[in-house]
């Protein structure tokens, strides 16, 4: 099965939980505390493999999801990392994260990974709490929780040239012709469903990959027929093959037929249009062809047209040794520009707030913001210290005040994700 757009979604695993221990020893009554850290929560990780062709193993997957690391243990006992998910993925993956719609990665090199999701870092054990005002702390913190998202994975196959045209004008034919590719051929529209690779190698010895795309029609750019499932796999190419059925087989006008799919191709993205073009005026067998040929230059006189016959096996050596040239002379442009991609680099502004405090229709006082979700989550309640190390934190980042300044009273309730508080002025 040939699948070539996967959503899914992807946790990254959560830290192992720290430990609250002390030394316990004959004749040792104040050992001190030895609880251990916990380990690292696994990473998912995207990893290009060539031998795949296809995200079908991840269309079954509607959900990745990372091991935890391991909680910290008594005697200074860390625990271990979780192992990283490695998700093997082919040549020319592109994955967005779905709800912004911003590039992730563009995975085009065999053996490229990138790091989709961090894990979480293990909670620290209250051996990491000790301080000279506070030899022996009774709290330790929970794992960290692994990064989640929802992401779209997109393939677009890797060719240095793709095969263009309306469908039936002989795509199929030459690909089989001139390349080691048995793509499927009969006298109906769309035999071609998915992009079919073949490696075409000539008698100097070079070689180049070579796509036949799916037929394309008038609307295709607005997803009319096979719509963008053509379009998107051609952004990769370096050389567009534009072939015209010149014989008129079907009773079309070549002069149109470019037309419009110029037309397509430019209303789907503009570095489509510009890529280097090639015309292959094929069936030239047919009788209508040489007036057509004739009208076709005459109307694109700058054109660069060769003219052969898939059937007959004419032509097609001059064909691919131009198209060898143009390749030598073309090197490929990078499809998403750098502000299509997610970055990494924060700012961080002395006016920037790490939360936002708002307040619903019932009078709870609600707080968001990572930072803040990320201390309750690891907080231990149950342990008094840890509680009061929550307090603190809370109060040092000035939501104390600012719920104060927005009118919340003694007693009002405040939302933390799940979990509701009571204020104290």
């Amino acid at each position: 099965m040939y699948v070539d757009e996967v959503i899914v979604k992807i946790i990254a695993g959560k830290g192992g939980d720290g430990c609250t221990s002390f030394r316990r020893e004959k004749f040792i009554p104040f050992g001190g505390p030895n609880g251990g850290s916990g380990g690292k929560g696994a990473d998912i990780i995207f990893k290009v493999d060539k031998g795949l062709k296809t995200l079908v193993d991840l269309k079954y997957a509607k959900q990745v999801k990372g091991e935890k690391g391991t909680n910290g243990k008594g005697s200074n006992k860390h625990g271990a990392d979780a192992k990283d998910v490695i998700i093997k993925v082919p040549e020319g993956t592109t994955v967005f994260d779905n709800d912004t719609g911003l590039v992730i990665c563009d995975l085009i090199n065999d053996g490229d990974e990138f790091v989709i999701c961090h894990g979480g870092r293990g909670g620290r054990g209250n051996t990491a709490f000790a301080t000279q005002e506070n030899p022996a702390p009774k709290m330790s913190e929970y794992g960290e929780p692994g990064e989640e998202r929802v992401i779209k994975c997109e393939l677009k196959v890797l060719a240095d040239v793709g095969l263009v045209g309306m469908p039936s004008v002989g795509k199929s034919t030459l690909l089989s012709l001139i390349s080691n590719a048995n793509p499927k051929i009969a006298a109906y529209h769309f035999t071609t469903l998915n992009p079919n690779l073949g490696v075409v190698k000539l008698k100097d010895n070079r070689t180049f990959v070579m796509a036949d795309l799916p037929g394309l029609i008038e609307g295709a750019s607005e997803g009319a027929g096979l719509g963008e499932k053509f379009l998107k796999h051609a952004m990769r190419t370096k050389v567009i093959a534009h072939v015209l059925d010149m014989g008129a087989f079907e009773g079309r006008n070549p002069i149109e037929d470019y037309e419009i799919i110029r037309k397509e191709l430019e209303a789907y993205d503009e570095k489509l249009a510009r890529k280097p073009e090639l015309i292959v005026a094929n069936k030239m067998d047919l009788p209508e062809a040489e007036a057509n040929l004739k009208a076709f230059k005459k109307k694109y006189p700058d054109k660069e047209v060769v003219v052969i016959s898939a059937m007959n096996n004419e032509g097609v050596e001059e064909l691919i040794n131009k198209l060898a040239d143009m390749l030598d002379n073309t090197e490929l442009e990078p499809i998403y520009e750098d502000t299509n991609y997610e970055s990494h680099v924060i700012y961080k502004f002395k006016n920037e707030k790490p939360y936002t405090i708002s307040r619903d229709h019932e009078g709870v006082w609600i707080i968001k913001g990572e930072e803040i979700e990320k201390l309750l989550l690891m907080t231990k309640f149950q342990e008094d210290e840890g509680v009061q190390r929550f307090a603190r934190r809370l109060k040092a980042m000035g939501i104390d005040d600012e719920l104060e300044a927005l009118g919340a009273k003694q007693g009002d309730d405040v939302q933390i994700l799940d979990y509701i508080f009571t204020f104290k002025a």
